[in-house]
């Protein structure tokens, strides 16, 4: 029943983005009138570059084998937009590819009043590279990060403050790499990952031990735990999650565990770090 409903959803989906186009839209000349608005399937077939027969098959739901780049370019040839382009590879039974990746500096004012609205608990946002994008100043004043901190693995294993004052470093290291590794696994085509691995593995013989093992870890979720000089130990639960209307960016938030100390000694934090 699953299969039938998908491929109802996607005759029906492929047939209303044709019949949206006209041959103007995509470069054809008009070829009289039609009883129908839209374009021809022969003519998506001769844009995609694929047989008619075998694009019929695919609008009227045939179990059929597809590939990513035939879907890319019929996607191309409707002229799909990435949200449009990703519900026909879901309805195709294909892993979509990954969005590009959102500019660092096209972080809305509406996330930064989000961030700020979160004081005085702790967040920031970081891209795909796990790259610091944004960062409110709870963030800062906890976990010690400078501005000289621009990528959140890195600062993990090389910021000598955030280290010592970690009551956990060594138990979640692992996670953390785990995890970064398994985020790199989802764009095999960018190099950027290795990049910034690469130069870890030459900086932190602990990074270098761990990234040999291989491991990954699945999780969005975390408990830090920091003996902050200032206010003494804070516990917090982070969650990181998706902006989906901005690919590859996270929004990363730290809440207070509860039945500690940690939300009084917060407030105490911010009067002893003014902006």
């Amino acid at each position: 029943m699953a299969n039938d409903y998908r491929h109802a959803e996607l005759r029906d989906f492929l047939r209303s983005r044709r019949g949206r186009l006209t041959p103007a839209d995509v470069g054809l000349p008009e070829a009289g009138r039609r009883r129908t608005p839209g374009l021809r399937r022969e003519e998506v077939a001769v844009l995609a570059g694929v047989g008619v027969s075998w694009y019929t098959w695919l609008e009227q739901g045939r179990d059929i084998t597809v590939s990513a780049e035939v879907l890319n370019a019929i996607s191309g040839a409707l002229r799909l937009d990435d949200a449009e382009r990703r519900h026909l590879f879901l309805l195709a039974g294909l892993t979509p590819p990954p969005p590009a990746a959102t500019a660092a500096g096209s972080v809305t004012a509406e996330l930064r009043r989000v961030m700020e609205a979160w004081m005085p608990r702790p967040a920031y946002i970081m891209n795909r590279h796990w790259n610091f994008v944004a960062v409110n100043d709870a963030a800062r004043a906890v976990f010690g990060y400078g501005h000289t901190d621009q990528n959140c693995l890195v600062a993990y294993f090389t910021n000598e403050r955030f280290r010592a004052m970690s009551l956990d470093w060594a138990k979640h290291a692992a996670e953390v790499v785990g995890r970064f590794r398994a985020d790199a696994a989802q764009y095999p085509d960018d190099p950027e990952f290795e990049r910034i691995a690469g130069e870890l593995v030459g900086a932190s013989p602990e990074f270098a031990e761990i990234w040999a093992r291989h491991d990954v870890t699945n999780s969005n979720s975390a408990v830090k735990s920091i003996r902050h000089p200032d206010v003494g130990d804070l516990h917090f639960e982070a969650l990181k999650m998706p902006l989906n209307d901005h690919p590859g960016l996270h929004l990363v938030l730290h809440n207070p565990r509860p039945g500690t100390e940690t939300e009084a000694r917060l407030d105490k934090l911010v009067v002893a770090h003014p902006r």
